[in-house]
Order: C-alpha cells, then structure tokens, then sequence
C-alpha cells in the first residue's frame, strides 16, 4: 500500500508563502498524475492543483491561480506546491493523492497521508 507524507505547513502572515512537499512510498508514484487537496475545518476536501506524469500538464483550481505552482521531482518521487501571496481562506489542512489525470483529478489511493496544516493570520 503507498504511503503519502506531506509536509511544510505552518502559520505564515497573509503575503506569506510556503512550500509543501508529498513524498510517496513508491516508484510508481512517478508514473501517475499527482494531485493536491485541502480541507478546511467544517468543509468538504477539496481540489487545489494536479501535476501530470511528466510534469508538463498543470491544472488549478480558479482561486489558486497566480498564485500556487505545483511541481515535481520524478528522481527524488516528490510533488511540491509553491504557495505565494497568501491568503487567510487558503488555511486547510493540505494532502496529495495520486489522480486520474489533470483533467479530472479523482483521488486513486482510498488511504490519504497525515496531511500538513496550512494556517494564513491576517
């Protein structure tokens, strides 16, 4: 079973940035699109960026863009989110999960890591 360990949260100030890191179990994490989530306290998990194989695909959710860049390292099986500009609304608790494609970022692995809590203060 692959296990997923996101890490690099933290409290930042609003403008503030962090960089998350995903670290998976196995190999064939390379070879599979790569998705990032978050779900904030009371709400649903929800889609934030997904990163295709190669790492020539990307896609966003609309409130993110501009300002979060996703990106990986097939060598070192690691997908990264750039969080720049940040935002209050962006505080969630951040996980990542192999997907089906960027183009529809359903989760494929049921077990989901610890996650890596993202707190923006204003």
């Amino acid at each position: 079973q692959v296990q997923l360990v996101e890490s690099g949260g933290g409290l930042v100030q609003a403008g503030g940035s962090l960089r998350l890191s995903c670290a998976a179990s196995t190999r064939t994490f390379s070879s599979r699109a790569v998705g990032w989530f978050r779900q904030a306290p009371g709400k649903e998990r929800e889609f934030v960026a997904a990163i295709s194989w190669s790492g020539g695909s990307t896609t966003y959710k609309d409130s993110v863009k501009g300002r979060f860049s996703i990106s990986r390292d097939n060598a070192k099986n690691t997908v990264y989110l750039q969080m720049n500009s940040l935002k209050p609304e962006d505080t969630a608790v951040y996980y990542c999960n192999a997907v089906r494609s960027t183009a529809l970022a359903i989760p494929l692995f049921n077990s989901w890591g610890q996650g890596t809590q993202v707190t923006v203060s204003s």
